[in-house]
């Protein structure tokens, strides 16, 4: 787990790399106030050997501690499909910090209760503290945010809007990647091309040229060096699978026949159980033991 960090006049944001899961963790906070919140913050699983172990979390609680930030809300972009969230462990040490994620993830524990066959899961988002609604506005101690529902990649997913005194930045999951890897795929359940085509052309798409965008992930296609940010500006002339003048049919046409061909991630059968869970592992069984459920297939 490495970090960075990107000063604005008002918030500063510091930047985590997952290096197995190219998952990339963000916490946003208030230099002055010591106001912040946690975005997608990554449980290390091991799945060759079903041990979970708490790296990546460490070094997310020992700059928090370093800091002395005063954590508000731990926020998920969307129920992640190939990393397990860190939330549940992260608000055992912030008690105060509340768990939050976009209230269509009710409809994601719905699909994935049939999957995985989850009996005593309960569909109604109460395993999160908050449920933000689409346009909601947030206020986390001094720090303000925006939601903007940007469903396609899983119908809960939402993106994070950032306003201090001389920037706008947004985080945007998994729906918009850095230009060189284009936009999240949408063959998971109840994902869907033509959603996401909205999210980004209508919503991300139409909001200032200069909104810095912080994604969700960094393959670094090519072996190039890691990146974090780009801008929407950036996006719409150069995203290689959705550009301003992309049309809905090229776009959805593409995304279908590409994701076809993609394979399942390593991690998302041990991930969505836990994820729509709010981060919280499963239970004991009378041996001591917790277990996670693997369907089988022909």
């Amino acid at each position: 787990m490495s970090y960075y960090d990107v000063s604005m006049e008002n918030y500063t944001i510091e930047k985590f790399y997952d290096l197995k899961t190219f998952t990339l963790s963000y916490i946003v906070f208030d230099e002055v106030t010591k106001d912040s919140v946690v975005i997608d913050c990554v449980l290390d699983y091991e799945a060759n050997s079903g041990k979970c172990s708490y790296k990546s979390l460490d070094a997310l609680i020992n700059f928090i501690e370093s800091k002395k930030l005063n954590v508000h809300y731990i926020l998920e972009t969307h129920a992640h499909a190939d990393h397990l969230s860190g939330a549940d462990y992260l608000k055992k040490k912030y008690t105060n910090a509340k768990i939050a994620i976009g209230s269509e993830i009710t409809a994601v524990q719905d699909v994935f209760k049939g999957v995985f066959n989850l009996e005593d899961l309960v569909c109604d988002g109460s395993q999160f503290d908050h449920l933000f609604k689409d346009g909601e506005k947030v206020e986390a101690g001094s720090i303000k945010f925006d939601v903007i529902a940007t469903p396609g990649h899983t119908p809960a997913c939402v993106s994070y809007l950032f306003n201090d005194d001389s920037k706008t930045f947004v985080f945007t999951g998994d729906a918009l990647f850095i230009p060189d890897y284009g936009t999240g795929r949408c063959d998971f359940p109840a994902g869907s091309a033509e959603e996401l085509y909205d999210s980004i052309k209508n919503k991300l798409y139409s909001l200032s040229n200069e909104t810095i965008i912080y994604v969700g992930h960094d393959y670094k296609p090519g072996g190039r060096e890691l990146r974090f940010e780009t801008s929407i500006k950036e996006s719409k002339e150069e995203n290689i699978r959705l550009r301003e003048d992309t049309s809905e049919h090229d776009f959805v046409t593409f995304r279908k026949e590409r994701d076809e061909t993609l394979s399942t991630p390593k991690l998302l059968i041990p991930s969505i159980q836990v994820n729509i869970n709010g981060g919280k592992l499963p239970g004991c069984e009378n041996n001591g033991v917790s277990y996670l459920k693997i369907p089988l297939s022909d």
